[in-house]
């Protein structure tokens, strides 16, 4: 056996579906990109480098909204259309936490670790 590090993430419900109380909130990592009708405090928005009106990311890379402490939103009765349309379980969702579990993206949320 060699020196590996190893990160024991959150556990997860039985097939990797995820539940309110255990989500670990990877859509809050994407891309926002807010629509005309969204109502999002201007200091939880930006733009991206492409000009779109974007939420606005942490410099841990989640969203600006995102109360890391419960992880949950911090603005989820006035979210932007996108995130509600972002289903729970949905296809979509199963698809971005494969690939965040997979690329242990998990472990780079405190940078200074290496």
């Amino acid at each position: 056996m060699g020196n590996h590090l190893h990160v024991t993430l959150p556990t997860r419900p039985a097939k990797g579906a995820a539940h309110c109380s255990r989500c670990e909130a990877v859509c809050c990592r994407l891309t926002v990109v807010l629509q005309p009708e969204d109502r999002i405090p201007d200091h939880l928005t930006t733009y991206s480098p492409e000009g779109l009106h974007v939420m606005k990311h942490a410099d841990d890379g989640w969203c600006a909204a995102l109360d890391t402490v419960h992880m949950n939103c911090g603005i989820y009765e006035t979210r932007p259309s996108v995130c509600r349309r972002f289903v729970m379980n949905g296809p979509y969702c199963r698809a971005i936490r494969a690939e965040y579990s997979e690329h242990g993206t998990a472990c780079t949320r405190d940078k200074s670790a290496t």
